[in-house]
C-alpha cells in the first residue's frame, strides 16, 4: 500500500483534508470490500464506508502505531456495519439445540466459484444469517463474542452459522448442476 503512511496518519491526527484524502483515496476500495460482506446493498455498503471513514478520522489519536492501521481501520468498518445491522434489525434469540446443527454432514463439491460468485451467494443470505457467517467464517470472531456482540445466545449463533453454511451449500449445489446442465447442452 502506501509507503508514507505514517506522514498520513500523522496529518489525519492533525485534521489535514489533504492527508485525510490520501487516507480515502489508497485505502477506500479495501474497506468498501469488507463493507459489502455486511451490507444487504451496494448503497448500505458505501453508507457505511463513509460512516466508517468518518469514524477513522474521528479516533485516529487512538491508534498506537502498535499493530497493523489496515486491521485497526478494518476493525472500525466492521463495527461499524456491526452497529448498523443492530440498529436495522431486531436481533431475535432463539433457545435451539445448536448441537442438532452441529453435526451436519457437509459434503465437498469440486465447484470452481469466483470471488464474486461466492460473495454473491453470502449476499443472498438474511441479514442475521450474513452477520453471523462473515464475523464467524471471515473475522474471526467465536460464538461467544458474536453472542455478546449481537446480544444473542452463543447457541443461536451456532445454529445461524450452521444453517448459514447450509444454504451456502445448497446454493453450490445448484451453481454445480447448472453448470453441469450448461455443459451436457453444448455436447
Amino acid at each position: 500500500m502506501v509507503d508514507n503512511i505514517e506522514h498520513i496518519i500523522e496529518g489525519c491526527r492533525r485534521n489535514d483534508s489533504a492527508a485525510q484524502k490520501m487516507l480515502y483515496e489508497e485505502y477506500s476500495g479495501c474497506m468498501f470490500g469488507v463493507c459489502l460482506r455486511y451490507a444487504e446493498s451496494k448503497q448500505d455498503a458505501e453508507d457505511i464506508l463513509h460512516e466508517g471513514f468518518l469514524k477513522i478520522f474521528e479516533k485516529i489519536q487512538q491508534f498506537k502505531s502498535r499493530g497493523s492501521f489496515v486491521g485497526w481501520m478494518r476493525k472500525i468498518m466492521v463495527n461499524t456495519a456491526l452497529e448498523k445491522f443492530r440498529n436495522q434489525y431486531k436481533v431475535v434469540s432463539m433457545t435451539e439445540d445448536a448441537q442438532e446443527f452441529e453435526q451436519t454432514a457437509y459434503e465437498d463439491i469440486n465447484v470452481n466459484l469466483t470471488a464474486m460468485e461466492l460473495m454473491n451467494f453470502i449476499q443472498e443470505l438474511s441479514p442475521q444469517y450474513r452477520m453471523v457467517f462473515n464475523m464467524y467464517a471471515i473475522e474471526g470472531y467465536s460464538h461467544k463474542e458474536i453472542g455478546t456482540i449481537l446480544h444473542i445466545s452463543e447457541g443461536t449463533s451456532k445454529s445461524n452459522l450452521s444453517r448459514a453454511r447450509m444454504i451456502l451449500q445448497e446454493k453450490v449445489k445448484a451453481y454445480y448442476k447448472q453448470g453441469l446442465r450448461r455443459e451436457e447442452k453444448s455436447l
